[in-house]
């Protein structure tokens, strides 16, 4: 850390005065940081001895100011890599043509998609509605972890009709893009029939997937895809981080 930032940052910390606790001192000198640009979204923080030595603390008091910040969605800690600032909210359009793809590539970021899961099923009720199949229709569920420059943006979960796409699973893992997986089917163009936008709060399993602490909230896109001939082709259950992410729905 440069000695400049080095005085700034301690300058922050003591500038709350001492009845504020140790910990909340150090996450408001960091707050005030990236809110002056010192620490640019998307960059890595300092180690935690590292500023558990700039502030004069230990570093439990340094892992509970930056677990606060993480809780805000202020920063992301990445196992093994380090704590992040977090990027500025990604735009992403809900259009009658919706690609995760060309929608992160558009703003200059790296897109990627991974298979987590997959299986092949009976449609509850809801699925078969969406896809117009009877209820117990066998279904391919797909589970997928989709990143903007390796930053998790969102977990979705997929069904498309077994008997059409009975191989979408292991095609997805390898081309790694829904679009280039209906395409290897026939596929070529397929819209948006139906989407609702609804908030919760993330579950256990996707907090971890998405590197969310507990309690953050998530934006729920339900949506359905049709082909060329208006046959739903796709139901998907997306789950957005709602800090990284602006949706947009354009009409």
């Amino acid at each position: 850390m440069k000695a400049a930032t080095r005085r700034e940052l301690l300058h922050d910390a003591g500038a709350a005065g001492a009845g504020v606790a140790l910990w909340r001192r150090v996450a408001d000198a960091v707050e005030h940081g990236i809110a002056v640009g010192r620490f640019q979204p998307g960059t890595k923080l300092p180690g935690e001895v590292e500023l558990a030595d700039r502030f004069g603390v230990n570093r439990h008091t340094v892992r509970r100011a930056i677990g606060a910040l993480a809780a805000r969605g202020l920063v992301r800690a990445e196992r093994g890599s380090g704590t992040y600032v977090e990027a500025q909210r990604l735009a992403y359009p809900i259009r009658t043509r919706t690609r995760f793809s060309e929608i992160v590539g558009a703003t200059g970021r790296a897109a990627d998609g991974r298979l987590i899961a997959s299986a092949a099923e009976d449609a509850e009720a809801e699925i078969a509605r969406r896809l117009r199949l009877p209820p117990g229709a066998p279904v391919v569920r797909i589970e997928v972890l989709r990143h903007a420059d390796r930053v998790p943006i969102c977990a979705a979960t997929s069904w498309l009709p077994q008997p059409r796409f009975a191989d979408a699973a292991k095609i997805y893992a390898s081309a790694r893009s829904m679009t280039k997986t209906l395409a290897h089917f026939g596929i070529h163009d397929y819209a948006r029939q139906e989407t609702r936008i609804t908030a919760a709060v993330v579950d256990a399993a996707d907090a971890l997937r998405l590197e969310l602490a507990p309690g953050r909230p998530v934006l729920m896109v339900d949506s359905v895809d049709a082909d060329r001939d208006g046959a739903p082709i796709l139901t998907t259950r997306a789950r957005f981080a709602a800090d990284r992410i602006e949706l947009i729905v354009e009409t």
